[in-house]
C-alpha cells in the first residue's frame, strides 16, 4: 500500500500532465490543419465541420463530445467524467487560441502527417496515464474492450477510417491518404507505450474505475468477463 501511495499522482502531477497533453494535441492538430490534413475520431469530425462550415473547431469539438461524456459517466463514474471534461475544455480553448499565438508559413504535408500524428498520440498518452481522455470514440472502445473483450485498437481504427472516408468529400484524396498516415502514427504511439502493466502511476484510480465499471455493468445486465 505504501508503494502504491508513493506511485500515485499528485494534484500538481495531474495538472501538468493535463497541460502538456492538451497542448501537444492542440499543436498536433494545428500542424495537420496547416497542411490541410485531418485526423480520425471526434477531432476529425470537428475538423471536417470547420472545413465545411467555418465554425470554430474548439466549440464544435466540445459539443460533439457531450454524448461521450454522458457515456463516460455511466461506464466509468464521475471522477473519470470530471477529468475528461476538464481535459476536453482545455483542448477546446487551446485550439481556439493557438492561431493567435502561432502560425505556420509552410509545412511539408508528409512531415505534417508524421509530426501531427505523433504529437496527438503523445498528448493522448499523457492524458490516459492520468486517468483522463478527450471524449470521443476511445471512451467507448476502452469500455467495449473491458466488458466484451473487443480489441480497442481495432475499434478505433475502424471508427477513424469511417471519419477519413467522409473526408474524401471535402479534401483532396492525396491529403486524405496523408491523413491516414497521421492516424497510423498516432496509433503507433499508443500501441507502443500504452500497455497493461507497463505504467503503475494510476494503480489506485484504475482499481476504483474497474470497480465502478463492474457495478454499472451489473446493473445494466451485461454479463461479466470470466
Amino acid at each position: 500500500m505504501d508503494e502504491e501511495r508513493s506511485l500515485a499522482h499528485s494534484l500538481s502531477d495531474d495538472a501538468l500532465a493535463f497541460l502538456i497533453g492538451t497542448l501537444f494535441i492542440a499543436l498536433g492538430l494545428a500542424v495537420l490543419k496547416a497542411a490541410g490534413l485531418g485526423i480520425g475520431g471526434t477531432a476529425g469530425i470537428a475538423f471536417l465541420t470547420n472545413v465545411a462550415t467555418g465554425l470554430d473547431f474548439g466549440t464544435v469539438f466540445f459539443l460533439i463530445n457531450v454524448p461521450f461524456f454522458i457515456f463516460a459517466y455511466l461506464a466509468f463514474g464521475p471522477v473519470y467524467l470530471l477529468r475528461s471534461v476538464i481535459a476536453t475544455a482545455m483542448l477546446s480553448a487551446e485550439s481556439s487560441l493557438l492561431p493567435s499565438l502561432i502560425s505556420f508559413g509552410h509545412v511539408a504535408p508528409i512531415f505534417a502527417a508524421i509530426m501531427g500524428g505523433l504529437l496527438c498520440g503523445m498528448g493522448m498518452l499523457s492524458l490516459i496515464r492520468h486517468q483522463a481522455g478527450v471524449g470521443g470514440f476511445a471512451t467507448a472502445a476502452v469500455y467495449l474492450q473491458d466488458r466484451l473483450g473487443w480489441r480497442a485498437g481495432k475499434l478505433l481504427m475502424i471508427a477513424d477510417l469511417c471519419v477519413l472516408a467522409a473526408a474524401f468529400l471535402l479534401i483532396d484524396p492525396h491529403q486524405v491518404v496523408l491523413s491516414i498516415l497521421a492516424v497510423v502514427c498516432l496509433n503507433i504511439v499508443l500501441a507502443l507505450y500504452h500497455k497493461p502493466g507497463r505504467y503503475a502511476g494510476f494503480a489506485r484510480f484504475a482499481r476504483a474505475r474497474a470497480a465502478a465499471a463492474a457495478s454499472r455493468t451489473s446493473r445494466m445486465g451485461i454479463p461479466q468477463k470470466p
